[in-house]
């Protein structure tokens, strides 16, 4: 009996692992029976890595990750069986016998993080995906190497539980909240009360979204950003508390929310309420993102010190472990308001390096020295507004990227990031820069070469003579562009 028990814990354990494996179901979303064809090795090691091997008439794909066993996935069926996996198409047919890795290779990322959105692409793009679209979504991103991922879905669903916690009516919260297509700049402080309100139903099904979009992200290995506490609430009067406030000048037009002062001392109680209510729906995470006064340049007299201290003491009741995530963007983030926060404490994404790099151009710091003590992220944004074009800085990308990496603020560039307002357009971009970590500094040609052949399944004169062209017109747009 007891012999019994043990073979039935023993195969119950090894069923949960399957379960608890995400790649098998990725390669069966790629093609029927796709994972037969592989031999998946989760390797206990430190430093990010996959490894490309062969066994037999077997792939072997080894990695520290689920997220970089994905990617040598990628790797593989682009450069080895000529298959392109891309927003368009993450469906392949692959062959009855795959091609095999004669000599194994193995690539780590010069950099930790790889991070993925901005607050704008989840109204441009995401804003009405199913769990289906997200799914295909998270696949891609680990596909593409992305392990740390901004997750907004549902946070509007938080800041009603928090409102009204705070003693707000339920009419003035529902008035306060944006409409679906509006909810980033809402969540982001920059608009209130346009376009809702929100029915009871968005809350419950936009809530369930985002449990299964983090844990599908965190079965992968991924760490999530999550929206951290700005404060923002529907009138200077809030009904359970006496606290300092401001009010910002309108943006675009848009009334604004009023914000608690991060220096009054209820701010950090208040915060208290927040991400427990956002625990109890979403669990915690590592990195939280909180701006304020993001795109507003207006502002004067604000204590820039004191806010910048209680902001990262309320992330860090927290979680302890957890990045105040901030994005460098116009007069975001003051010098004066992470100056004096420890190292290691703040992640700050340069959003629009490839055009108005903030970590060798800043009015507030020093030519290439980054953002002093805190680490930061090299993003490309390449699109605003959700708008379809063919256009990039190929070469621009490539050589910036390692020019950084060697800058002075090299050793304090921890990952690469993509922070796009809209998807689903000009692939070759997004390829492009999500491959510079895994590489050694290369060409825009030695590049397009093997790209061309993934893409296409083939080598072709014809098409390699059209990239050419292209690569050197319209994807090679003046830096400052």
């Amino acid at each position: 009996m007891k012999k019994t028990i043990l073979s039935l814990l023993c195969c119950f354990s090894a069923y949960a692992i399957v379960l608890a494996n995400p790649i098998t179901g990725l390669l069966e979303r790629i093609d029927k029976d796709a994972s037969e064809k592989f031999i998946i090795e989760l390797i206990e090691e430190e430093e990010d890595f996959f490894e490309l091997d062969q066994a037999g008439t077997k792939v072997v794909v080894r990695g520290n990750n689920y997220v970089n066993i994905a990617t040598g996935i990628n790797w593989y069926l682009k450069y080895y069986a000529n298959i392109h996996l891309c927003w368009n198409s993450m469906r392949a047919h692959l062959p009855g016998s795959l091609p095999p890795v004669r000599v194994k290779e193995r690539r780590r990322p010069s950099v930790e993080y790889r991070y993925n959105f901005d607050y704008p692409a989840f109204a441009y793009s995401t804003v009405f995906w199913s769990w289906e679209r997200w799914q295909r979504e998270i696949d891609w991103m680990a596909l593409h190497g992305i392990n740390m991922p901004l997750a907004l879905t549902g946070a509007e669903t938080v800041w009603k539980r928090t409102l009204l916690k705070l003693g707000y009516s339920r009419e003035e919260v529902d008035d306060f909240i944006t409409g679906p297509c509006y909810l980033p700049w809402f969540l982001s402080g920059d608009m209130r009360s346009w376009g809702g309100p929100l029915p009871d139903s968005w809350h419950a099904m936009q809530s369930a979204l985002q449990q299964n979009i983090l844990q599908r992200m965190r079965e992968y290995g991924m760490k999530p950003v999550l929206p951290g506490f700005t404060g923002m609430v529907p009138s200077e009067h809030i009904p359970k508390y006496a606290v300092k406030t401001y009010a910002l000048q309108k943006w675009a037009g848009y009334k604004r929310p009023v914000f608690i002062d991060p220096t009054d001392p209820k701010f950090e109680e208040i915060a208290e309420i927040y991400y427990k209510e956002q625990e109890i729906l979403y669990g915690k995470a590592d990195f939280y993102s909180v701006d304020i006064l993001r795109h507003d340049n207006r502002f004067s007299g604000f204590g820039f010190q004191a806010a910048g201290g209680a902001i990262l003491r309320t992330i860090k009741s927290v979680n302890p472990q957890a990045s105040w995530v901030i994005c460098a963007s116009q007069d975001n983030p003051r010098e004066d308001m992470i100056r004096n926060l420890p190292a290691g404490d703040v992640m700050i994404l340069d959003l629009y390096c490839e055009t108005q790099p903030r970590w060798s151009n800043s009015s507030y710091y020093a030519a290439e020295t980054g953002f002093g003590q805190h680490d930061w992220v090299y993003c490309m944004k390449l699109n605003f507004g959700g708008n379809v074009g063919l256009h990039g800085k190929m070469d621009h990308i490539i050589n910036d990227y390692y020019a950084a990496l060697r800058s002075s603020a090299g050793e304090k560039t921890k990952g690469i990031g993509l922070t796009y307002e809209g998807i689903e357009n000009n692939p070759v971009m997004y390829e492009l820069f999500l491959e510079l970590p895994w590489r050694n500094v290369f060409s825009k040609e030695e590049w397009l070469e093997t790209y061309i052949k993934a893409r296409y399944g083939t080598q072709n004169a014809a098409l390699e003579k059209v990239w050419e062209l292209l690569s050197n017109s319209i994807y090679a747009c003046p830096p400052s562009s």
